[in-house]
């Protein structure tokens, strides 16, 4: 079992193997059709046949069944081929499979059935009257073309009565010049900010502004043309706010001076302070800080060191990009110093606690595009068939990373697929023959009962047609199929006249001569003929044509009629 299992695996091979006769194979064919569905690639045929379900199509588009011999269903009858008086419709059907030799060996009545029909459009008006002129297709400057259509009013059974097209065109022309209409040109560049800076003025923001213009030029409209041209839609200036611009700098003042505070220290040498601060108005924006000592002292007999104490922050600094990528930060930085005041050196003060510098992330910005990229691609799938050809599929996802923010989709296709062989061919079912003529009426032990009304038996046969690899065998058991009969051919017989057959199909179906015909039935008389013989369960058959004397027919009546069939179509 593991050989086997190892045999399969080896022979699911991807084929590519350039070849000069192949086909392009697909896995269903439709019979009613002849279309071809599911293509699976280009191969061998042989191989694409090793499926009797699939089809294939060579260089001339036409599609091909890998299967036994059949026959297409009937098309439906054609319409009658005259739209009034006598004449012919059809109907036909194709034979698709592989070795066609039994269906090319039909008679062309296999292929193709005609039978009369009587046009009913004697009256029928067809086409309307024309439509009126459309526009011309151009209003100035030179040659256009116009077009007028007509319905066709018949039935789907007169459809003949509307021959010729349903649209007629026309060249036409017009004389006038036509306008030009106006175009811009493109724009000219941007001209410099009214300011350098965004200033604030009695509580409003003034954000500077730049322009740029474009001239209706590109081509200017024409003013001699009748309509004159049009100008050109939009506005000749575009204004954008400079908002890119730094805030203008507001320089900082000083405010008044605080009284002198108690000595700093209970002991040695210490300070009085007088502050002031730089907050009429504080600097902003880049603005000049105060010039000159926040503090001022006057010595007191109380000495100590003097600890240092911050300055305030600085504006934040700029974001280090200007979109946020995926899995990363942007950030932004301030300071501040150790001197408002400094520590005194000597004697020593204690340094500013805490940190000279702050860091934040500038999440106020747009996340960066991120592009989709392909995934690996998935191991192809196992061979999906277990006879023949079939397709392995691998597939992708646009995932590694997906595309986000605006990013771009993957280019390339998410699927790919190869063909694999099992070298195997498929099972083919058997079929049945047609059945044998009936064998000829015997009794047992070969008593002669010809012309006798003794009741005989006869058989007749069939067979199992190409099965092959393993294939079911046909449906059903029965070889051989046996009834009751009476052995009747030549026998003189009486009989009586029944009504006529039904007329038959036109033979031959296309071309010259032909016709159909019909018979008066004379049936024989079967009296004393036991039709349920004792053991048998179905009624008794005749075997052979006797000869039947129905006697002669009514003065003016015939035992044959036939009728030429007119308007055949020539043969293909």
């Amino acid at each position: 079992m593991e050989g086997l299992r190892g045999l399969l695996v080896l022979v699911l091979v991807l084929v590519s193997v350039p070849c000069s006769d192949c086909v392009r194979c697909f896995a269903r064919f439709d019979l009613n059709t002849g279309e071809c569905n599911e293509e699976i690639g280009e191969v061998d045929e042989d191989d694409c046949c090793q499926n009797p379900n699939y089809g294939y199509m060579e260089t001339d588009g036409q599609c091909e069944s890998c299967g036994l011999p059949a026959w297409s269903s009937w098309s439906s009858w054609s319409l009658c081929n005259v739209l009034c008086g006598q004449g012919v419709r059809q109907r036909s059907r194709k034979c698709f499979g592989i070795d066609q030799s039994e269906c090319e060996n039909a008679p062309l009545s296999e292929k193709l059935q005609t039978e009369p029909c009587s046009g009913v459009c004697c009256d029928d008006e067809g086409w309307s009257s024309w439509l009126a002129w459309s526009p011309c297709s151009v209003t100035c400057g030179g040659v256009g073309v116009r077009k007028r259509r007509r319905e066709c009013s018949s039935p789907p059974q007169c459809r003949m009565a509307c021959s010729g097209p349903s649209e007629e065109t026309e060249r036409c022309t017009a004389q006038n010049t036509c306008p030009v209409h106006g175009g811009w040109s493109s724009w000219f560049g941007w001209s410099h900010c009214s300011a350098t800076c965004i200033a604030k003025s009695d509580g409003d923001v003034i954000i500077p502004s730049r322009v740029r213009h474009r001239s209706c030029s590109n081509p200017s409209p024409s003013e001699n043309t009748s309509p004159p041209g049009n100008g050109c839609p939009g506005d000749v200036l575009q204004v954008q706010h400079c908002s890119e611009l730094p805030n203008c700098a507001e320089d900082g003042s000083w405010g008044a001076w605080s009284p002198f505070r108690p000595c700093s220290v209970s002991c040695g040498v210490g300070l009085q302070l007088s502050e002031r601060k730089c907050d009429s108005p504080a600097p902003r924006y880049g603005g000049k800080v105060c010039e000159g000592p926040s503090t001022q002292s006057k010595i007191c007999e109380s000495p100590c060191p003097v600890d240092g104490f911050w300055s305030g922050w600085s504006s934040w600094g700029e974001c280090s990009g200007s979109c946020i990528p995926q899995g990363r930060a942007i950030r932004r930085t301030r300071q501040r110093s150790c001197s408002n005041p400094a520590p005194s050196s000597n004697p020593p003060g204690q340094n500013c606690q805490g940190d000279s510098h702050q860091t934040e992330n500038c999440d106020h910005l747009p996340f960066c595009p991120v592009n989709g990229s392909w995934g690996s691609w998935s191991p192809f799938s196992s061979c999906p068939v277990t006879c023949g050809l079939g397709l392995q599929v691998s597939v992708r996802r646009c995932d590694s990373p997906s595309p986000q923010h605006g990013g771009s989709p993957c280019l390339g296709e998410a699927r790919q697929t190869k063909i694999c062989s099992t070298k195997l061919h498929c099972p083919v079912d058997g079929v049945w023959s047609e059945w044998s003529e009936w064998s000829e009426c015997k009794y047992p032990g070969g008593r002669d009962i010809r012309c006798r009304k003794t009741y005989g038996s006869h058989s007749r046969v069939r067979e199992c047609l190409h099965r092959a690899h393993n294939g079911s065998i046909c449906e059903g058991d029965n070889l051989t199929e046996r009834r009751v009969c009476y052995y009747i051919k030549d026998c003189n017989m009486n009989g009586h006249w029944e009504a006529w057959t039904p007329w038959s199909l036109c033979d031959p179906p296309c071309g010259e001569n032909s016709v159909r015909s019909r018979k008066r039935i004379c049936k024989p008389d079967y009296t004393g003929y036991n039709l349920y013989p004792p053991r048998s369960s179905e009624k008794a058959s005749f075997y052979g044509t006797p000869k039947v004397n129905c006697g002669p027919l009514p003065i003016g009546e015939q035992q044959d009629q036939s009728q030429p069939c007119i308007n055949v179509p020539p043969c293909a």
